[in-house]
């Protein structure tokens, strides 16, 4: 595998599992975002929760309060004279707001703050309140059910003192009684009974409006603040929503324009103007189909130039063979016999060397790059040549530095084809008794390859074409067919896999010649 897929792999998350959502994929992400949004909203309306349970703590103070106000009351009544006492309850009822009953011990009333002309206890009548206090008494209501507060009893007057369960609690007992109810229109109401010292009972109720009234207006406020809240998040949300998903929208149909295979129509959006990651993923969208595009043309060019230097050969041979029939000369059906024969050879090159032209790009993708040394495989390949021998007495040179690195990662077959195809390019172009120069030298982080013949050279205007498919310039002296123009296109192939470069370079000593020049990634060092 070529340097750095694993670390894309790792990078991107290419096989997923990072990626992976469960039921969540299923939902599309402007409803995410706003459902995200929408939970944390609901935690902030929690608050209302939150003023229940002060709700409660505010109505047992009151609680508490009301039995101590009724045991103080019972125990000042019966410390002073009865011709006094009247006008003492009036007194207490003024300043505690509650209506105040005095029972014998028969139960029977013996004094009311209501019947001595004070009205401090009126409960009201909730069909004759506003339309805002009837939204309140639901929401009321509604939180209550909620909360699965409890629901207190409604509060109604009863005809005696044996009805009221307070002072029923404390007749015979030194004890305080209370109890909560509520009133029509949903406010507590607070009834507390203490004994008296000199027989009977002392009953207190009032109706605690401020608590309710404590309540909604904090209740109201945090509404307040919930709205502001809910308004600003759902426009974040939105807002959101139009900055990530029409974008990926909008990726997302051109994609599947490409995939249907309108490539050469769609302009995939790169949005410039964004510096984020959706603008890189658009970019990489583009850069990917303008790749997929020019590939699909490479493709198309590729069958073309295939068709066309097939039927030469393909031509030749038909010709030959259709001869065959009609030629009765030895010497002539002998011709014909060699012109097949090479035109079947010429075929078979040509095959081989587009199937390998073919399927390169795919198998250097899997290919698993190790250390090789470049200097002692050029130095084999050198050897090998001067073991078979030379043809035309050309010699090739090896120059190199024994102490200079000279390793990269790469696949050594692959590579070993790309010199052997300019070592025989260069022999092609070669004079009789002419010399092929090789050297390897590191520069910087390269390992740069020259290989330096004594030919026509490459014409400038041309040093680019040489590295087409099926661009074929070939000596005069050599036979037309030999070659199928592929192998200088397959070994820029080969180069560019390694992230490295081939081309062709202008020799420094101005002798006639050609010079290509290789240049590839050191490995680095251990530590």
């Amino acid at each position: 595998m070529a340097p750095g897929i694993d670390f894309l792999r790792n990078e991107l998350g290419i096989d997923g599992r990072d990626l992976t959502l469960r039921w969540s994929g299923q939902i599309s992400l402007t409803r995410r975002i706003l459902a995200v949004n929408i939970l944390a909203l609901l935690l902030l309306a929690g608050g209302f929760f939150y003023l229940d349970s002060y709700r409660s703590r505010v109505v047992d103070n009151r609680v508490a309060q009301t039995a101590r106000e009724a045991r103080l009351i019972g125990e000042a009544i019966a410390a002073v004279d009865p011709a006094i006492r009247d006008p003492l309850v009036l007194r207490f009822a003024r300043d505690t707001g509650s209506r105040i009953r005095l029972f014998d011990a028969t139960g029977r009333t013996i004094v009311d703050s209501r019947a001595l002309g004070l009205r401090n206890f009126v409960l009201m009548d909730p069909d004759k309140e506003d339309w805002d206090q009837t939204i309140a008494r639901f929401l009321d209501a509604a939180i209550d059910v909620i909360v699965m507060a409890p629901r207190p009893p409604l509060y109604r007057e009863r005809s005696g003192a044996q009805q009221w369960p307070d002072v029923a609690a404390v007749r015979g007992r030194s004890i305080v009684s209370t109890t909560v109810w509520r009133a029509p229109d949903r406010t507590p109401v607070l009834t507390a009974a203490a004994p008296l010292p000199i027989g009977g009972v002392v009953m207190t109720t009032v109706n605690a409006r401020d608590i309710t009234k404590t309540v909604r207006i904090e209740r109201f406020r945090l509404s307040m603040v919930l709205l502001v809240v809910s308004i600003v998040s759902i426009l974040l949300s939105l807002f959101l929503a139009r900055t990530i998903v029409r974008p990926l929208r909008r990726l997302a149909r051109a994609a599947v324009r490409v995939r249907l295979g309108r490539a050469r129509e769609v302009v995939v959006p790169r949005l410039p103007s964004r510096r984020d990651e959706l603008g890189m993923l658009a970019r990489a969208l583009s850069d990917m189909s303008l790749a997929l595009r020019a590939r699909i043309d490479a493709t198309e060019a590729f069958a073309a130039d295939v068709t066309h230097e097939m039927k030469n050969p393909l031509a030749s041979l038909r010709s030959a063979v259709e001869g065959l029939s009609r030629v009765r000369d030895p010497a002539l059906q002998a011709q014909l016999l060699e012109i097949v024969r090479d035109d079947v050879h010429r075929l078979d090159r040509l095959l081989s060397d587009i199937s390998e032209a073919s399927r390169l790009d795919a198998q250097l993708s899997r290919a698993k790059f190790e250390p090789v040394d470049i200097a002692a495989m050029i130095d084999g390949l050198v050897a090998q040549r001067d073991t078979r021998g030379v043809e035309r007495g050309i010699r090739v040179v090896f120059d190199r530095n024994p102490d200079e690195r000279t390793i990269i990662l790469g696949e050594g077959a692959r590579l070993e084809r790309v010199f052997e195809n300019l070592i025989d390019n260069a022999l092609s172009f070669s004079p009789d008794t002419g010399l092929i120069a090789i050297s390897v030298i590191a520069e910087h982080d390269e390992l740069v390859i020259r290989v330096e013949d004594e030919g026509p050279g490459v014409p400038e205007e041309a040093r680019e074409d040489v590295f087409k498919r099926f661009h074929s310039v070939r000596p005069d002296s050599e036979t037309f067919g030999q070659h199928s123009g592929l192998g200088l296109a397959i070994a820029r192939t080969i180069v560019d896999a390694h992230q490295g470069s081939i081309g062709v370079e202008s020799r420094e000593d101005r002798l006639c010649g050609a010079r290509f020049v290789v240049r590839l990634p050191l490995a680095e060092l251990p530590e």
